[in-house]
């Protein structure tokens, strides 16, 4: 089994050890391969600026995690794969607050509609493909805990606004079992726990022993951070048979520090 990790970052990294330990031929392309560590794997050289072409093997699996997509993405293969699962995000169903499964996109801002487009040209590619749109990915290194401990956090007004997140190791096993799987369609991913900006931070000040962060308007955050959404991710979760090793922040904060 062959797997091309297309953009070997912060998620696609623990998705490639998944397969390297399943004794997998695991191929990771990347910007820079000087920061990327991962034994066992082959490392290319991959900027979506000046897309080359990849060699595969006949029926391999990819993983699709590059934000920036760009069409020749998809024909940058010397073999078309067998399956691809791409990685988008719960920022195109817009304005929408409570999301599952059944939920239309709505996309409103040009990222947005540009992740829109990326999934539209996955799906009617000539391969078996699935769309995850996980809620905002935490874990070591990233998350509300380090941007309170750095005192760059700030609550959108009063922090009432929804936030839904999915720890990255729980989004990892998403997407092998997606991989594994001949599920298609698109998907929310997100933990058991959505809660409110007010409610994680008070948590994490107490976790840090910091500060509450202050409050701004809401109007002056990156549009990520201006949502108000309840994500339902259990579908997906059904439909692949993943168990979230990290069902709510509780769990999930703890553990990546």
């Amino acid at each position: 089994m062959t797997v091309l990790i297309l953009g070997c970052g912060y998620t696609g990294k623990r998705v490639a050890q998944r397969f390297l330990d399943r004794g997998a031929n695991v191929i990771a392309t990347t910007r820079d391969p000087s920061r990327l560590d991962l034994p066992g794997a082959t490392v290319v050289p991959f900027d979506i600026a000046q897309p080359r072409v990849i060699d595969l093997p006949d029926g391999s699996l990819v993983l699709h995690s590059i934000p920036d997509h760009t069409p020749e993405l998809l024909w940058c293969f010397t073999r078309k794969p067998a399956r691809m699962v791409y990685l988008s995000t719960t920022g195109v169903y817009g304005a929408v607050r409570d999301v599952d499964e059944h939920t239309p996109p709505a996309p409103e801002t040009a990222s947005a509609r540009a992740r829109m487009a990326a999934e539209e040209a996955v799906r009617s590619a000539p391969w078996s493909s699935l769309v995850l749109r996980p809620a905002a990915i935490y874990g070591p290194g990233r998350g509300i805990h380090v941007s309170m401990l750095e005192g760059r956090f700030q609550l959108a007004g009063d922090g009432s606004n929804f936030v839904s997140r999915i720890h990255v190791d729980d989004l990892a096993a998403h997407a092998e079992a997606g991989l594994l799987s001949d599920l298609t369609g698109a998907y929310p991913v997100g933990d058991e726990l959505p809660c409110t900006s007010l409610e994680i931070a008070e948590y994490c000040s107490r976790l840090l022993g910091v500060a509450m962060p202050p409050s701004v308007s809401r109007d002056t955050l990156h549009e990520t951070r201006r949502a108000d959404r309840r994500v339902d991710g259990r579908a997906i979760r059904e439909w692949l048979g993943v168990r979230l090793m990290y069902p709510t922040y509780r769990e999930g904060l703890p553990a990546s520090l």
